[in-house]
């Protein structure tokens, strides 16, 4: 073996000798911890950063509703019915959604165990969408009007009578609405959905909870 040979064992010999040392030095805390390349990385997911995550998601969409309604109009004057007047009877058909706004969730709106094996959720209740009028869908049953009515609406068109029409018939849906099963059928699908999030995320015990204020 020629003098360059011998040099470049010596080097390399040097070279294993200094990663060693390092090694050692690592795990005796002499020098800063090397990095596992292949090292799996955990990330602690605690009440505010789970609270963000869910605050993130904005609203949940958690139930929609078809209704139909029946709109009935009248109007009248001194002069006989025949003459003036008129008797509308309206079907209205349309939708409304609940939702449950996560938006606006803050402080203590999600607690989590120090084992993060449970949390527990605190949320507003759910709301109300303006409804939904399918135009469509919707359309005028019955009507009588009045001939002086008849002639009035044919020369002016009488646009604002057909809107008011269906503002009555978005308003009865909302009500319809407030009335049905609809915001708790939306509690009920968020409180679920959480749940199984939460779950796969590995929380053995998971509770929901609606109150007025949240936060």
């Amino acid at each position: 073996m020629g003098a360059w040979g011998k040099r470049l064992v010596a080097i390399g010999v040097a070279v294993v000798l200094l990663a060693v040392v390092a090694l050692v030095a690592s795990a005796v805390h002499l020098l800063p911890q090397l990095r596992n390349p292949f090292a799996e990385k955990t990330e602690e997911r605690s009440g505010p950063v789970l609270l963000q995550s869910i605050v993130e998601l904005s609203r949940y969409e958690a139930a929609s509703g078809s209704f139909q309604v029946v709109v009935d109009i009248k109007t009248s004057s001194i002069l006989p019915s025949f003459l003036s007047g008129s008797d509308t009877l309206f079907i209205g058909v349309g939708t409304d959604n609940a939702y449950v706004d996560f938006s606006k969730l803050k402080g203590d709106a999600v607690k989590v165990s120090d084992d993060r094996l449970s949390a527990t959720l605190t949320l507003a209740h759910a709301q109300l969408e303006p409804a939904t009028l399918d135009t469509k869908e919707s359309y005028v049953y019955a009507q009588q009007q009045g001939l002086f009515t008849r002639i009035n609406d044919f020369l002016s068109g009488n646009p604002n009578s057909q809107q008011a029409l269906y503002q009555l018939a978005q308003k009865q849906i909302e009500g319809a609405a407030a009335k049905s099963t609809l915001v708790a059928d939306a509690e009920r699908n968020t409180k679920t959905m959480l749940i199984g999030l939460l779950q796969s995320l590995g929380f053995k015990n998971v509770v929901v909870n609606y109150a007025e204020n949240t936060g």
